[in-house]
C-alpha cells in the first residue's frame, strides 16, 4: 500500500510538472502568434498537437521500449522513418490543405507565406527538435532515477552492514559483561546485585536507545561510565583506573561506537598480580571528539582471533559511518596498548 501511494505521488508530480511546462510553452507561442496575426490560426493548434504527440511518442514508447533496452538499431530505424514520414507526408499535407490567416503584412516565423499563397510550415525541423528534446529529457530523467536508486541501494547496504555489526557487537559485549558478573558471584560478593542492576541499565540503553541512527554524546558517555562502574566492581585494585571527560557534549554520535576500545582495555589492562592500569580521556574541541585509551598489556599479545572481534567491528563501522572524517591510531607496545581516535562530529 505504501509503495502504491509513493508511486501515485511520483506519477502525479510528473504529470503536474509536464502540464505546467506545456501550458507555459503554449501560452508563449499563442501570445507570439496573436501579436503577429491578431488572431490564433488553426495551424497553431494542429502543429502543437503534432509536436506534443511526437514528444510523448518518443518519450513514453520508443525510448523505453527500444533505446533503454539496448535496441539501438531498431530505435534509429524507427526514428528516421518517422522523420521521413513527416517530410514526405505531413509537410505536403500542410502546404496543400491549410491556408494562411488573413494578415495585412508579411511575417517571418515558423509560418511563412510563399507567393502561391500556401503556408510553408517546415514541420520536420520542429518535429526533429521536439524529438531530440524528448530524448534528452527522458535520458536525463532515467539517469537521475538510476543515480537515486544506486544511492538508495548503497544506503541500504551500509545500513545492513551496520545492523550486522551491531548485532555482532551486542552478544560480544554481553558475553564479556556476564563473565564479570560471574566473577563477582563466584566470590559471593555483595556487589553482585549492584552489578546486575547496572547491567540492566546497560541493556536498556542498548535495546531501546542504541537503535537510533545518532544519539547525544552525553548519553553515550553515561553509558560508558556505567560500563566502567560495572568493571570496577570486579577489580581487586581499581586505583589505577582513571577517566577524564572534558569539553562540550552537545554533539551527536553513532551509538556504541567507543565502547569496544574501553572494553578491550579492561579485558587486557590487568597484569598477573591483579594490578589494573587504565587511562581513558574523552575530550571535545570545536566539532572534534578525541578518545585516548591506554592500558598495560601483559596479556595483550595473547589475543586470539575471537577476542579481536570488538576492534575489527569498530574499525569497519568507522569506515562506514565516518569516511574521511576520522583518524584511528592503535599502538601495541610490548607492555602497553594505546588507542587514539579522532572523529568529526555534528551538533
Amino acid at each position: 500500500m505504501k509503495r502504491l501511494q509513493t508511486f501515485l505521488k511520483k506519477t502525479n508530480t510528473t504529470i503536474i510538472v509536464h502540464s505546467l511546462l506545456w501550458i507555459f510553452f503554449l501560452a508563449i507561442t499563442a501570445i507570439q502568434s496573436y501579436s503577429r496575426f491578431s488572431t490564433i490560426p488553426n495551424e497553431f493548434y494542429f502543429l502543437n498537437i503534432l509536436f506534443i504527440g511526437v514528444f510523448y511518442l518518443n518519450f513514453s514508447v520508443l525510448i523505453p521500449k527500444f533505446l533503454l533496452n539496448q535496441k539501438i538499431v531498431t530505435y534509429v530505424v524507427i526514428s528516421l522513418s518517422l522523420i521521413l514520414f513527416f517530410i514526405f507526408v505531413i509537410e505536403p499535407f500542410l502546404k496543400n490543405q491549410l491556408k494562411p490567416p488573413f494578415i495585412d503584412e508579411p511575417f517571418n516565423n515558423q509560418f511563412q507565406r510563399p507567393r502561391d499563397g500556401n503556408i510553408n510550415l517546415r514541420p520536420p525541423i520542429l518535429v526533429l527538435l521536439f524529438f531530440a528534446l524528448s530524448t534528452c529529457v527522458k535520458l536525463v530523467s532515467e539517469w537521475y532515477k538510476s543515480e537515486k536508486e544506486r544511492t538508495i541501494a548503497a544506503s541500504q547496504k551500509v545500513n545492513s552492514e551496520l545492523s550486522f555489526l551491531k548485532a555482532q557487537l551486542n552478544p560480544h559485549f554481553l558475553f564479556n559483561t556476564l563473565n564479570s558478573i560471574y566473577s563477582l558471584a563466584n566470590k559471593k560478593s555483595d556487589d553482585t546485585t549492584v552489578a546486575i542492576v547496572t547491567l540492566s541499565e546497560l541493556m536498556r540503553y542498548m535495546i531501546y536507545e542504541a537503535n537510533e541512527e545518532f544519539i547525544s554524546l552525553e548519553k553515550e558517555i553515561d553509558y560508558i561510565k556505567n560500563y566502567i562502574s560495572l568493571q570496577l566492581l570486579r577489580l581487586k585494585d581499581s586505583s589505577g583506573v582513571h577517566i577524564n571527560v572534558h569539553g562540550d557534549l552537545n554533539y551527536k554520535i553513532e551509538p556504541l561506537l567507543l565502547i569496544s576500545f574501553i572494553e578491550n582495555a579492561f579485558k587486557y589492562g590487568t597484569d598477573y598480580k591483579g594490578k589494573t592500569d587504565i587511562k581513558i580521556r574523552i575530550t571535545t574541541n570545536n566539532n572534534q571528539l578525541c578518545l585516548e585509551v591506554a592500558n598495560i598489556s601483559s596479556l595483550q599479545n595473547t589475543i586470539n582471533k575471537n577476542s579481536g572481534i570488538g576492534l575489527e567491528n569498530i574499525k569497519n563501522r568507522l569506515q562506514l559511518l565516518y569516511p574521511n572524517a576520522h583518524t584511528l591510531e592503535i599502538t601495541n607496545h610490548k607492555k602497553s596498548f594505546e588507542v587514539n581516535l579522532k572523529i568529526n562530529l555534528k551538533k
